[in-house]
């Protein structure tokens, strides 16, 4: 795994960019308040925002399955569905990383590959184009927590996302980020890979979750939901106190939902008082 070819942020020259959403099927069946804290701080960011109703999966399972002819009929509707806009955003790096593997699914220079490739320079995960594209300042946000980071395989090794989402959390004030060790370390659901390797991955989550709760925060924060369902599944069946939540629920300051895993909305753990932070 590599980072994309067609990644090339560049800051933003347009006014009011037109930006269709890319929901993500576990943001729309899942976690919908994941989608409306994204459309919160696009707009928040100038953008002038849409969801196309025509879209649907990225293809991402039946690609991982080894089904290329229904992804490449996926991958035809979803550029149909997309086109006709200056950027593509979605809250998943795993998914707007498979919008950029699209071009391989054709003959290089056919129709379609081109119109993938348009599409991969289009596409975008949420923190990446605030920090790359937009150049955005948060607005001021009072949310007091601490917290870990989880950084998600495909953002990170198919996007080259790592500064992006601890840059927006820097700026605000009342959140301390106190790293996890191995962050940048799968946390074992990969997709279909939970699903035919269950033992591996379950193993995998267990060594991630006890790295997110040996970071004493009160939540853990990332960007992909499959594994921050993954994450928060495994710490309620210990019985954790740990909160998980989507990055953009905690900087859009849309946090009214339950965390991920829980039924109702609990006050966070208490804090822990690290000596050399208040020092």
């Amino acid at each position: 795994m590599s980072i994309s070819p067609y990644l090339q942020p560049t800051a933003n020259t347009i006014t009011k960019p037109k930006v269709a959403l890319f929901v993500t099927c576990l943001a729309d069946s899942m976690r919908p308040s994941v989608a409306f804290a994204t459309i919160k701080l696009l707009e928040a960011a100038g953008c002038e925002v849409h969801v196309p109703k025509a879209q649907t999966c990225c293809g991402q399972p039946a690609f991982n399955s080894g089904d290329r002819n229904n992804t490449r009929l996926i991958a035809q509707q979803t550029m149909a569905a997309l086109a006709g806009y200056d950027y593509v955003v979605g809250p998943s790096g795993s998914c707007i990383g498979m919008l950029h593997q699209y071009p391989d699914l054709f003959e290089e220079g056919s129709k379609d590959y081109l119109s993938t490739q348009a599409l991969a320079q289009q596409a975008y995960e949420i923190t990446s184009f605030l920090v790359d594209v937009m150049e955005f300042e948060l607005a001021p946000n009072n949310t007091k927590a601490q917290i870990t980071y989880h950084d998600s395989c495909a953002g990170l090794r198919e996007l080259g996302i790592h500064q992006q989402p601890r840059k927006l959390l820097a700026q605000m004030p009342n959140i301390q980020l106190k790293e996890m060790p191995e962050a940048d370390t799968c946390c074992g659901f990969g997709g279909t890979f939970c699903i035919k390797y269950p033992d591996i991955s379950n193993r995998m989550v267990e060594n991630k979750v006890a790295h997110a709760q040996s970071s004493k925060a009160q939540m853990l924060v990332g960007g992909d939901l499959g594994c921050l369902m993954n994450m928060a599944g495994k710490l309620k069946r210990q019985g954790s106190d740990l909160q998980t939540r989507h990055i953009v629920e905690l900087l859009a300051n849309l946090l009214e939902q339950p965390a991920l895993g829980e039924t109702s909305n609990t006050p966070l753990r208490s804090a822990t008082i690290d000596l050399a932070y208040e020092a």
